[in-house]
């Protein structure tokens, strides 16, 4: 028995030490800067859509802030997927000129099944559309979003990313420590995979998709993470979604501690539900078509087991602190080891967000962060307990910006 959790413990380091030089070495790519090339005339139709339940209080903004994109007003609609809303979301999209669809339906709840009805309606139109364009109803929208997106359609691309950033990173701990998140995971992770040719991952909202591939495959990603659902399905198609990091989509981050909680453990139950479901088919692919943008997929598929382990380790090295005597903590790895994971922790992160010029009082976030980042060791285990639960749960938004704050995230995508 002591050996098996001996080369247990070891197997586990192992593993960590694996995928952690996996993303640490990808992660470096993200340090090479993205070019922003001269835009095509515009061509590319599309249909913004605009999920929300009861979203009074936002959804004003948000069509506000598209009627204003610098893109030929005729060559685009904006729609809003009023979905089981019980306030006047739907009243408020009318009055200001949006298509609004009303959806009613007690069984069928979730954003993804608010996408699927939407979309059946859609294409069921006189009008056609080139693209198909995701928003939330709390998101605030660059004003080049289309113009590079028109960009990358007129290349070829079939599903494309934005860069999402925070809406109110200065609201509280919780929303900056989520803000960091997004500022050193938009290069660390995305534009690193850019410049390897690898995927990238669709993040819920600022997402764009061809017509032709939403009719050839359907929406049928009804998880409670539509969004990495329907990146798996793409990738399982050859069908590779990529990064625009020069377009951006402001996205309204929970205030508290228990919101942001509630919210991350139905991202690790549709997570870990996509990870039991496409992993084995991910597998399959790589190894039947030789293909690394599969085995890559999978790798992100089974990250939430990363945390896991993770924080079995770091419980047993914090034990073999208090109890040196306990057998199965031994820590195989040498001190350069930590102390050179420690530079990726940290040090690349800090050059990120000097790079992506994020104010000083901002990186300072990262003082509570690793608070925010154990958190996920709880949430990832939540996740992996209640997988199987579909229960739709739905994150309050409020937060407005007036004019001056919209105006410094502008300037802050201008300066980067």
């Amino acid at each position: 028995m002591e050996k098996f959790f001996i080369w247990a413990f070891y197997l586990f380091q192992i593993y960590i030490i694996l995928l952690t030089y996996y993303y640490n070495i990808i992660s470096i790519f993200g340090l090479f800067p993205e070019k922003s090339r001269k835009d095509k005339r515009p061509q590319k139709r599309f249909a913004l859509a605009i999920a929300a339940h009861n979203e009074e209080k936002v959804i004003g903004q948000i069509i506000d802030n598209l009627n204003l994109l610098d893109y030929p007003r005729e060559l685009y609609d904006i729609f809003v997927i009023s979905d089981n809303s019980s306030d006047n979301t739907a009243n408020i999209a009318k009055e200001m000129g949006a298509i609004v669809f009303e959806r009613f339906n007690d069984k069928e709840k979730g954003k993804g099944y608010a996408i699927k009805w939407f979309l059946e309606k859609l294409f069921s139109m006189d009008k056609e559309y080139d693209a198909v364009a995701i928003f939330d109803a709390d998101n605030l929208v660059s004003v080049n979003f289309l113009k590079k997106m028109n960009n990358n359609l007129i290349k070829g691309h079939k599903v494309i990313q934005a860069y999402l950033d925070s809406k109110n990173p200065d609201d509280t701990w919780i929303t900056i420590s989520y803000a960091l998140a997004y500022w050193t995971m938009n290069r660390m992770f995305q534009l690193a995979r850019k410049k390897l040719n690898l995927y990238a991952a669709l993040g819920g909202t600022g997402f764009v998709v061809s017509t032709d591939v939403l009719k050839e495959i359907g929406w049928d990603a009804m998880s409670l993470t539509e969004d990495l659902e329907f990146t798996m399905k793409c990738i399982l198609r050859g069908i590779k979604p990529v990064w625009e990091h020069n377009a951006r989509v402001y996205d309204e981050k929970p205030l508290t501690f228990k919101a942001s909680f509630r919210q991350r453990v139905r991202w690790l139950q549709g997570h870990w539900d996509c990870a039991f479901r496409y992993s084995y088919p991910l597998i399959k692919k790589s190894l039947k078509d030789r293909s690394f943008a599969a085995f890559d997929a999978f790798i992100y598929l089974i990250q939430p087991a990363r945390i896991l382990v993770y924080g079995f380790v770091l419980m047993a090295a914090v034990l073999k602190i208090f109890f040196p005597g306990l057998y199965f903590s031994k820590i195989i790895l040498p001190a350069q080891y930590w102390y050179f994971s420690l530079f990726f922790g940290y040090g690349l992160p800090i050059i990120i967000l000097l790079i992506e010029k994020i104010p000083f009082k901002r990186i300072l976030g990262l003082l509570v962060y690793p608070l925010f980042g154990l958190s996920w060791i709880p949430i990832s285990l939540l996740g992996l307990i209640r997988r199987n639960q579909k229960n739709w749960t739905h994150t309050i938004h409020g937060r407005t910006v007036n004019n001056d704050e919209f105006k410094q995230l502008v300037e802050q995508l201008d300066k980067g």
